[in-house]
């Protein structure tokens, strides 16, 4: 039998080489380890949501699995609800969002938000973008812009300009460019992703296959996601504890992730999932690969943070924790501590080998992968609350964050 995989925290290895308002229209409407020695249920497939072009392959893979659609930029993708839309009549009425001071019609937040989401395209895929600034900054997905050379952005009012890239950060999956020689751009309000709740309307608008402007609707499903995600068309995620198998692939963990059914399709990374004021309170970045309507977008503060790392230095700071984890495979679910660095803060903590982490904030923990995606939500000097089992008894203790190195 395979071993299985292992995670390294706050200076995480990666398994390849690699924060919402509230809102109010109608709109239509991981799996558990199965017993040995048969195989273990496969959990749910993902995608990253950038288009190929040309059919070139490479991609970036989320904690519920991701693979590449057709290659290039890592697609997202969310099939069809099942059953069919109801025909639409001459006295049809479009669907009103509701906020505690306004009432706005789905078309009226499409109206606002539209032109400030961008079009990305590269030598080999192309992606979405929303608008930072008016003289030309873009906030986008890591996996949309990198390796690609000689980005265009197309405008919502038709206009083309080449792009720079400002700075990158894989372990967000966040990105932020520049197009050269443009003004009075208008830019995207920004939200706050904490006010989200499950039930809140939300849509989500970019240029899904390369059709730009597209909108779509849909509620927050989740919140909290942790997500794995990954490039490479034969790429799976398995059960927690066991290793990858087929292609390699860069792959990056993220914590507190919104979860949609808005219907997002590969070209959709990058762009804009909206509150029904029409502000920003995620980043579309990834989508379950078998169709069942389950997409994932970046919180807007995570998003704001890291985006103004980015401007203002081109890189970000991350929490480093110091510890190898293995997903825990006893009655309690958790991460187990297979490995301590020295002097870290783990160990400063009071964390040992055979520790079971099960809490991280606040935030159960459930596998290793939760607590990568939480400790990379952490800033440098934050001192956070570990919760963990030893020897079958549970203790807390405060772990004070440091740089990664």
């Amino acid at each position: 039998m395979d071993e299985p995989r292992e995670h390294n925290a706050g200076g995480w290895t990666q398994f390849g080489d690699t924060p919402p308002s509230p809102g109010g229209f109608s709109t239509p409407g991981l799996t558990p380890l199965g017993q040995l020695p048969p195989p273990p249920p496969q959990r749910p497939r993902f995608l990253l949501t950038r288009k190929a072009i040309a059919g070139l392959a490479l991609g970036a893979v989320a904690a519920l699995s991701v693979a590449a659609l057709g290659g290039g930029f890592v697609g997202a993708y969310v099939a069809a609800a099942n059953s069919p839309a109801p025909a639409a009549t001459p006295t049809s009425v479009s669907p009103v969002f509701r906020t505690a001071a306004d009432e706005f019609t789905v078309a009226q937040v499409a109206e606002k938000v539209q032109p400030s989401v961008v079009m990305i395209q590269g030598q080999t895929a192309e992606g979405s973008g929303v608008v930072l600034s008016d003289d030309g900054l873009i906030l986008t997905n890591n996996h949309v812009v990198a390796g690609q050379n000689g980005l265009t952005v197309k405008f919502n009012d038709g206009r083309t300009s080449e792009a720079t890239v400002v700075g990158t950060d894989p372990a967000t999956d966040l990105a932020v460019i520049r197009a050269k020689g443009v003004s009075g751009l208008a830019k995207v309000a920004l939200g706050d992703s904490d006010q989200l709740k499950v039930g809140d309307d939300v849509l989500a608008i970019g240029s899904p296959l390369g059709l730009d402007g597209t909108v779509t609707s849909g509620i927050v499903s989740a919140l909290d996601r942790t997500v794995t995600a990954g490039n490479g068309p034969d790429e799976q995620q398995l059960p927690p504890g066991w290793p990858q198998q087929g292609q390699g692939g860069d792959t990056t963990t993220i914590g507190g992730m919104i979860q949609t059914d808005a219907a997002i399709n590969p070209g959709n990374s990058g762009g804009a999932l909206v509150n029904a004021a029409g502000e920003l309170v995620g980043i579309n970045s990834a989508i379950n690969s078998e169709g069942v309507n389950l997409g994932f977008a970046i919180p807007v503060n995570t998003a704001k943070q890291v985006s103004e790392q980015l401007i203002s230095k081109g890189k970000v700071s991350h929490a480093f924790l110091g510890v190898s984890l293995t997903d825990a495979t006893g009655q309690v679910p958790g991460a187990l501590i297979s490995q301590v660095t020295a002097g870290s803060p783990a160990e400063k903590a009071g964390l040992k080998q055979g520790d079971v982490i099960t809490k991280i904030g606040d935030t159960p923990v459930d596998g290793g992968d939760t607590v990568v995606g939480q400790v990379r939500g952490f800033k440098p000097g934050q001192q956070v609350e570990v919760t963990y089992q030893r020897d079958g008894k549970p203790n807390t203790t405060t772990v004070t964050m440091v740089e990664t190195k």
